[in-house]
């Protein structure tokens, strides 16, 4: 029977004393590059390959694993490229610490939280479906002390990661108005879980408990647009941009600019207005928000408001590693910018 080397046994081999050699693989402290050298030459020659991480993280009161609440339904969120960046941004940041990432799919419109987010070892965790205050995924964190980084959201004693939605829309509304547009359609992110996908009245439409579909209506209002037709999606998906589409055109009077909560949406509002034969931005203009790049759309380039979203997974996970080695972290708010394209001009006569 083979025995596993260990630390010990490198430390022997190398010469060196056994905090020596854990210096060599943690990193931590000071240690020479050629002592360094030596202890690793150890280790290869024995076929140790470094310190067990279970009982490193045992050691230290801390697991290793940041957990990350995403949407219930994986496939939808790798579907949407907000998510994937988001998650990049997130999981790179992670990986440069050398920290796992554990992935939470929540529905919290159900009213329970996941039995995953009760049980499972995490440091700390990073809500990134814009879970409200008090949301059961949220409670379970704080009944067990897991500090949490809320993006697309801010809550009260809470880190928050998120970029300034209003203006953003606030911009659009100003862009179309300067263009002459009286007549807009919009189609928002879900509303809220007791609002179904559909038709939404523009002049009492509620308030939204999503927060950064709540934060474009209002951008939208700001800009000095109220519009003229609305339809809620069930998710930032192209089909639900094309369903929404074809009723925002059918309405009477039929708006002459069309507004999609991200690009997605926006996507599917141009293929619907193609799919009609309109012209676009001739006779239709169409404006979106997120700033990804959908090359799929051809010559077509959406006017559209970009957002840092890698950049907002980064500050996020930076925050939940601080946090989870017991340190402070601050809150942040990300500007973002109208990027016009060519699928918005005047309106037409």
């Amino acid at each position: 029977m083979t025995t596993r080397a260990t630390l010990t046994d490198v430390a022997r081999a190398a010469g060196v004393s056994i905090s020596t050699a854990s210096l060599a693989f943690s990193g931590a402290g000071p240690i020479s590059a050629a002592t360094k050298a030596k202890v690793l030459a150890a280790a290869a020659d024995l076929g140790y390959s470094g310190p067990n991480p279970v009982a490193r993280s045992l050691r230290r009161g801390r697991s290793g694993v940041i957990g990350v609440v995403v949407r219930k339904d994986l496939r939808q969120n790798f579907r949407d490229p907000v998510a994937i960046q988001t998650l990049d941004g997130v999981a790179t940041t992670l990986g440069e610490s050398d920290l796992g990432m554990l992935l939470v799919p929540t529905d919290d419109a159900s009213g329970q939280a996941p039995d995953l987010l009760r049980h499972a070892a995490m440091d700390a965790a990073i809500l990134l479906n814009g879970a409200a205050a008090g949301a059961p995924s949220v409670r379970v964190l704080r009944d067990r002390a897991v500090p949490a980084v809320h993006v697309d959201m801010a809550v009260r004693g809470s880190v928050s990661i998120r970029v300034t939605d209003a203006a953003g829309m606030r911009a659009v509304a100003e862009h179309l108005r300067g263009l002459g547009h009286d007549v807009v359609g919009v189609v928002t992110l879900p509303w809220g879980p007791r609002v179904e996908p559909g038709p939404l009245d523009p002049a009492r439409p509620g308030r939204s408990t999503a927060p950064y579909t709540a934060a474009r209506w209002a951008g939208l209002l700001e800009g000095g647009v109220l519009p003229s037709a609305a339809q809620v999606a069930r998710g930032s998906w192209v089909e639900e941009g094309i369903r929404a589409g074809h009723a925002l055109l059918d309405a009477t009077p039929r708006p002459t600019a069309l507004v999609g909560f991200s690009d997605l949406l926006a996507a599917g509002l141009l293929l619907a207005a193609r799919e009609r034969g309109l012209r676009v931005p001739q006779d239709v203009s169409i404006a979106g928000f997120d700033g990804v790049d959908l090359p799929w759309l051809g010559e077509d380039v959406l006017t559209t408001v970009t957002q840092p979203i890698q950049e907002k997974g980064r500050l996020a996970a930076a925050a939940a590693i601080a946090l989870a080695a017991g340190g402070r972290a601050r809150s942040a708010v990300l500007a973002v910018e109208l990027r016009p394209g060519t699928t918005t001009g005047p309106a037409p006569a």
